[in-house]
């Protein structure tokens, strides 16, 4: 039939959006549904993070280094709105021994193509006037950068041109007599199509399910600090602590926090990152929040004296080998997956949509996918969570 799509995506954060705009500019049709709005989930409650400073050599930093490229085209063809930002990184040790560690974790970045600089001490105030004193030192990252995230999203869905179903709970996958996808069911009618993409973020486990595989993703919860709006220029970069990047790698369901402070166009300074195990639970955590401010003001201590306006939290979407699933489902014929990215996936999800996109046509894709098949994880991977 004429308007049945070439696909249909579910999720209409991020993530799903670029899918939606790859496989459109790849000359594909796509339907987007989603059961809220446009990143109402994990994507509206991110900080827009796009890095590689966190990110050790391996398939993930090969995503994130094809997203950056993939985010300068972008900042050039969509709307300002999405207030991108190339601001760079600083990633800072406390100690010597810190210090010895970013310092080979930053060699086999650079060794993968990422550009990396070491401050020593004396200069970090050049870039940083008011952080603390008496680091040791760290690395600047310039390739790091920003973007607001609902705006993104909602402006590479603006730019596919996409047929957009929102307020729409996908309740089941179609397929045919042999297994194939053939669409979704929703409570207001079937969409039909010969793909579906799952892009679901943390509720992927839940859309594999209706297909009848099984995707391990998890949630893990993380709250974010606002401060009022305060002078321009009060903290230049995205400005973290060392041990950000353990808690990133990690696999703890225990609350683990590390500063992560960076300025907004509008002036207020965001301050993440916790990460904990604990299901689709929404209480806020006054721990959570406590650690947060303690740290942020250890690295700037003129945050000490400024007020905190509010406080949000969203769930990642974790999977057990920290990496995403991308492609095809060799299980379901028709089924695509583009889940998992834990907290990195407004940053890849330029690389993730032209993944998908070029599965979707059965091209080749621009980067080896094999770590990040759907089907890598055994049946019983992610209970014990």
């Amino acid at each position: 039939m004429s308007d049945v799509p070439d696909a249909v995506i579910v999720g209409a954060g991020v993530v799903g959006a670029a899918c939606a705009y790859y496989a459109s500019r790849a000359g594909l049709t796509v339907t987007v549904v989603d059961r809220g709005s446009v990143a109402a989930g994990t994507t509206g409650a991110g900080e827009g993070n796009l890095l590689v400073s966190d990110k050790e050599a391996g398939p993930e930093l090969d995503l994130a280094l094809l997203s950056t490229r993939l985010w300068r085209e972008l900042a050039e063809t969509l709307p300002p709105e999405i207030e991108y930002e190339r601001k760079g990184g600083l990633v800072v040790a406390p100690d010597g021994a810190a210090l010895t560690a970013l310092r080979d974790f930053a060699r086999g970045q650079a060794a993968a193509g990422v550009e990396t600089h070491e401050i020593p001490a004396d200069r970090l105030g050049d870039l940083e006037p008011h952080l603390a004193p008496g680091l040791a030192g760290g690395f600047l990252y310039p390739q790091d950068a920003q973007v607001q995230p609902a705006m993104a999203a909602a402006q590479l869905l603006r730019a596919a041109r996409a047929d957009v179903r929102l307020g729409q709970e996908v309740t089941g996958v179609l397929t045919d007599r042999r297994g194939a996808v053939r669409g979704v069911r929703t409570p207001r009618g079937d969409l039909h199509a010969p793909a579906v993409v799952n892009a679901t973020g943390t509720w992927g486990a839940a859309l594999a399910e209706l297909a009848g595989v099984k995707l391990p993703v998890r949630p893990r919860r993380g709250f974010v600090l606002v401060t009022e709006p305060l002078p321009p220029g009060l903290v230049r970069h995205k400005v973290y602590a060392a041990d950000y990047i353990a808690d990133v790698a990690s696999g703890s369901a225990d609350l683990q926090s590390s500063a992560v402070v960076e300025g907004t166009p509008a002036g207020t300074v965001l301050i993440g990152a916790t990460r904990e195990r604990v299901g689709f639970d929404r209480t806020l955590s006054t721990e959570a929040l406590r650690r947060l401010a303690a740290q942020a003001t250890a690295l700037f201590p003129v945050l000490s004296g400024v007020r905190a306006i509010r406080a949000y939290h969203g769930f990642r979407p974790y999977l057990p080998d920290h990496l995403p699933a991308i492609g095809a489902d060799p299980r379901v014929p028709g089924l695509y997956h583009a889940c998992g990215h834990e907290g990195a996936g407004i940053g890849l999800a330029p690389a993730t949509g032209l993944l998908v996109a070029a599965a979707l046509r059965g091209e080749r894709p621009p980067l080896d996918t094999g770590p990040l098949r759907p089907d890598r994880f055994d049946d019983t991977e992610g209970d014990a969570w």
